[in-house]
């Protein structure tokens, strides 16, 4: 006698979803990954110890004391720096690439991280330019801080870029984080040319452009004018350098937070199917 029995269920078969490829890298990210952009950004940063060092040594022994501000008046090697850094190199180029990131036609996520880099590196620089601010404000004013048009102006500016950082932690998808930040970027824009004429727009403490001025009559000459103009040139290596090294920075988190947002979704797919 023969017993047929119910033959046992046929197991289903998991497929597992294919391990999603990384992102392919754009041409600019690749370049700044490759070794001649490494040996770029050393060469940069000697070049900037060096020149940081010669002004030190140039503006601390070589170049004579001031009539009226005494050895006070070496900040000057460092403040206009700063700040020229800052609101016309770093935030300028922090408007440009954001506006390129909103043009379609050249809109890319090279542009978003430039101008992301460019506006921390800003920031840095701004917040030295209001520490040795405060420095000179302090035996010229009788303060540490005024709240004068150029200075609230200036304080303004730093909340607005601290802010646009704040927004790029927002969690968001790439290309919704770009979009927002460089509609912030725009915004805290707009205050550059306040904090530039608020000295000619309204009697403030601070005193007009010492070389750059309406006249075009530089108030700095001699030893003094060339360390100045060196303090300048150092402080652009430095945030080139910066740049350069944030950015490459910013391309790796980037590329490491994809990487976990795909394992993240093909991990909650393999628990839904099986």
């Amino acid at each position: 006698m023969t017993v047929t029995g119910t033959p046992p269920a046929a197991t289903p078969t998991v497929e597992r979803a294919p391990t999603p490829a990384p992102p392919t890298p754009s041409p600019r990210s690749s370049w700044v990954e490759s070794d001649r952009a490494v040996w770029i950004t050393r060469i940069i940063g000697i070049a900037a110890v060096l020149a940081v060092a010669a002004t030190v040594w140039l503006g601390l022994w070589v170049t004579p004391e001031a009539k009226v501000f005494g050895n006070l008046y070496r900040l000057v090697y460092i403040h206009p720096a700063t700040a020229f850094v800052a609101l016309y190199v770093a935030f300028a180029l922090a408007t440009v690439s954001s506006l390129l990131y909103l043009w379609p036609r050249t809109r890319s996520l090279f542009w978003d991280r430039l101008a992301a880099a460019s506006v921390e590196v800003g920031v840095v620089f701004l917040t030295l330019t209001c520490v040795s601010g405060s420095i000179w404000g302090r035996p010229t004013w009788g303060v540490w801080w005024a709240w004068d048009a150029m200075l609230t102006a200036t304080a303004l500016l730093v909340v607005m870029y601290l802010g646009y950082l704040a927004i790029r932690r927002v969690p968001a998808e790439a290309d919704v984080r770009a979009k927002r930040s460089a509609f912030a970027a725009l915004i805290a824009a707009l205050d550059i040319p306040i904090v530039h004429f608020s000295v000619y727009w309204w009697h403030t403490l601070h005193q007009g452009a010492t070389v750059l001025n309406a006249n075009l009559s530089p108030r700095i000459h001699g030893s003094m004018a060339w360390t100045m103009l060196l303090s300048f040139v150092a402080l652009l290596l430095v945030f080139l350098w910066m740049l350069l090294v944030r950015y490459r920075i910013g391309v790796l988190q980037d590329r490491l937070g994809a990487g976990e947002l795909d394992a993240a979704i093909h991990e909650r797919r393999a628990e839904g199917l099986s």
